[in-house]
């Protein structure tokens, strides 16, 4: 992968703000014209600089209304056991992220629940 330059992090900057943008919207935003914008925006799609769209929901409207940071510290350290445990977590529907941490914690969890009794749950 080359260096971003100016226009592409323009390009960037303006997807992150709004994925849906038009190509035209997206190359006005950029200061070009809409081929070189659609010819970059692929490039940088190829190259995995952009990995995908998505949409952004709020929980709240869905009925998540916790959302709650969760720290745990786990009895084996080996790799393996720790890959198996991260694993199991993240096919709990509960816990949206899961991070390998240093410090008095091994892993940091995202979690979101209806209520506070079903996160207590």
């Amino acid at each position: 992968m080359s260096i971003l330059d100016t226009s592409d992090i323009r390009i960037l900057e303006a997807l992150q703000d709004d994925g849906r943008l038009t190509n035209q919207a997206l190359a006005d935003q950029a200061g070009m014209s809409t081929s070189p914008s659609w010819r970059k925006v692929r490039k940088l799609e190829e190259d995995g600089v952009i990995q995908g769209y998505r949409a952004t929901l709020d929980r709240k409207a869905i009925g998540l209304g916790v959302l709650a940071f969760v720290r745990i510290k786990i009895d084996s350290h080996s790799e393996a056991e720790a890959d198996q445990f991260a694993v199991e977590l993240m096919s709990l529907d509960e816990v949206i992220t899961c991070y390998s941490i240093a410090g008095d914690a091994d892993f940091l969890l995202q979690v979101v629940s209806h209520d506070l009794d079903t996160y207590a749950d």
